[in-house]
């Protein structure tokens, strides 16, 4: 019998399978395989976690944006409310100041026309002194001047009194 090179090929082909086995060289692939797979199916798990982790981030980031919208619109009403007040209250104090601005030159202005009816009077009054002055000065002689002369002084002290 001859043995060819094909029945050497198929020999060394079982030794090398057997000495596979004997050393056990598939259950270190399948061991090797197993814990591969297992350290893939952590890594899964935690990055499901971890996306589930950022997934309440998100939802947790998003109602302190809706609370912090919901908190500005609040600031911006209210700051409007107090704006329109003050501007109310500041209308209002000019419109006082105003008024009282007006009052205070409106009694001014009566006093300057009683003060300029009082000067007019009392010019008057004067004028019609030195001019009775005369007229009795030249019409007036003795007795009558002594005469109308008592009887303004009398007059006067009635009016004092």
């Amino acid at each position: 019998m001859e043995l060819d090179a094909t029945f050497w090929a198929f020999i060394a082909l079982v030794i090398f399978v057997g000495l596979m086995f004997w050393l056990k060289v598939p259950a270190t692939i399948a061991a090797s395989l197993d814990s591969r797979s297992d350290k893939i199916r952590s890594e899964l798990e935690e990055a499901r976690r971890l996306r589930e982790e950022a997934q309440e981030l998100l939802a947790e980031y998003q109602r302190r944006r809706k609370a912090a919208e919901a908190e500005a619109s609040d600031i911006i009403s209210h700051a409007k409310h107090e704006a329109e007040l003050i501007t109310r209250d500041a209308a209002a104090k000019t419109e006082e100041f105003v008024a009282r601005r007006a009052a205070l030159a409106e009694q001014k202005i009566a006093q300057a026309e009683t003060q300029a009816l009082s000067e007019v009077k009392a010019s008057a009054v004067d004028l019609a002194i030195s001019a009775a002055e005369k007229i009795i000065a030249a019409k007036a002689t003795g007795s009558t001047a002594d005469q109308i002369i008592a009887s303004s002084i009398g007059e006067v002290k009635s009016r004092l009194n």
